[in-house]
C-alpha cells in the first residue's frame, strides 16, 4: 500500500512523473520487502494448508487439483500484470492489496485450525466447524 501511494503521489493518475533516485530506492525497498514478507508469510501456505486439510482417502486427488490450480492462476497473474499495471498504474497495488486482505478475512472466518490434528480426524475437524458442518454432508468420504 505505501508503494501505491508513494507512486501515487508522484505520477498520479496520468503516469508521467519523475521519481528522485532516493524515492525510486524507497520504492525498490518497498516492493522487496512485500515479496519477502510473502514469501515467509503468504506464499508457502497455498502449498502447506492443502496438505493438511484433505482427508486420506482423497488427499492425492485434492492436492494435484491444487497444484493444477495455483499454477493456472499464476499464469493468469503473469499473464495480465503488465496490462493491470498500465491501465491501474499506481492502483495495482491496492488491488493487491484489497486480495490480500480479502484472503486474510476469509482465512479468519473458514479456516480451522489444524494444530495437532491427525490427518485421519480432519473429518472431524470440519464437521464441527460453523460454516463447513452445514455444508458438508453426513456420509461424506472419510467418515470416522
Amino acid at each position: 500500500v505505501l508503494v501505491g501511494i508513494v507512486l501515487g503521489k508522484t505520477f498520479g493518475i496520468s503516469g508521467t512523473g519523475h521519481l528522485t533516485k532516493g524515492t525510486a530506492d524507497f520504492v525498490l525497498f518497498l516492493i522487496c520487502a512485500y515479496v519477502a514478507a510473502f514469501a515467509w508469510s503468504w506464499g508457502p501456505l497455498g502449498w502447506l494448508v492443502p496438505s493438511e486439510i484433505f482427508p486420506l482417502e482423497v488427499r492425492s486427488a485434492g492436492q494435484s487439483i491444487n497444484v493444477s490450480v495455483n499454477l493456472l492462476c499464476t499464469f493468469i497473474i503473469a499473464q495480465v500484470f503488465l496490462t493491470m499495471l498500465c491501465h491501474l498504474k499506481f492502483g495495482l497495488f491496492f488491488f493487491f492489496a484489497g486480495w490480500v486482505l480479502l484472503m486474510t478475512v476469509f482465512i479468519f472466518f473458514f479456516l480451522p485450525e489444524t494444530k495437532n490434528v491427525p490427518i485421519e480426524e480432519m473429518v472431524l475437524v470440519w464437521r464441527q466447524h460453523w460454516f463447513w458442518g452445514k455444508v458438508l454432508p453426513d456420509e461424506s468420504v472419510g467418515s470416522v
